[in-house]
């Protein structure tokens, strides 16, 4: 428990946790997405289970320090490149969430219904807590080799991923009821799945694109997005308040 005493420790014990909460935007959209397709019942579970076995998948990443460190050797190469089981793990998870993204936009843009027009049916649970556990160890990957290079002390980094967990428990319930409860910003983050997921299939290439680009990205769609949702309200506002007599007649 010497770290106590270490303003060092502190330090770092911030900064990882701010930057956890950061490489965590990608989980919990990924959940906002998953907790729309079970019951309504059962979406506030889904978002608590996700996130808990995103915690236990990082604390036991954590706890297994050495065998990240194996994961990041090279096992065979393909045309001079080598492929770690890191690089493997990435662009599988990737390729999902390009799947996943593109499913999700199709249905939404075609109809959530069969071809014979029956309406879609909620997914299953266990369905989507096997996805949710899936993707919790790619995106455990990124969020655990950087606690590992930025902090020394094992007890640090736990503490910092329990505390990044807490604020994303705090912020799942609202993000998902806003996501479900606008269209447009649904299918933003369907655009934003297909770009994380580009990402991971290119880190794993060993093409590496720094994460600030994809924030960077995320943010300006999702502040041109806040002034569309602004400018909507608006004209909402500015038909309600509108008498009756100074609409404009049809013409005959």
């Amino acid at each position: 428990m010497d770290w106590f005493a270490d303003p060092q420790a502190w330090v770092g014990l911030l900064t990882l946790t701010a930057l956890e909460i950061v490489l965590g935007i990608d989980n919990l959209l990924f959940l906002a997405v998953l907790a729309a397709r079970v019951p309504a019942e059962h979406r506030a579970l889904v978002r608590k289970l996700g996130l808990g076995l995103a915690l236990g998948t990082r604390v036991a990443l954590l706890a297994g320090i050495s065998w990240i460190a194996r994961l990041t050797q090279p096992v065979f190469s393909v045309a001079a490149h080598d492929f770690s089981w890191r690089d493997l793990i990435l662009i599988g998870g990737g390729l999902f969430l390009v799947y996943k993204g593109t499913m999700e936009i199709h249905a939404r843009v075609e109809g959530e219904h069969s071809v014979t027009g029956t309406p879609a049916v909620p997914a299953a649970l266990p369905g989507i807590v096997l996805q949710i556990a899936l993707l919790d160890t790619v995106f455990s990957l990124d969020s655990v080799i950087t606690a590992v290079g930025m902090v020394s002390h094992l007890p640090v980094m736990i503490a910092s991923v329990v505390i990044a967990m807490a604020v994303m428990l705090l912020a799942s319930g609202p993000t998902a009821d806003f996501v479900e409860r606008h269209p447009t910003v649904k299918m933003l983050v369907f655009s934003f799945l297909l770009m994380i997921g580009m990402m991971l299939v290119a880190d794993g290439f060993g093409m590496h694109v720094p994460k600030g680009y994809l924030y960077a990205a995320i943010g300006f769609s999702a502040g041109v997005e806040a002034l569309n949702q602004i400018a909507s309200r608006r004209r909402m506002q500015h038909r309600a308040t509108q008498p009756d007599g100074d609409m404009p007649s049809p013409r005959g």
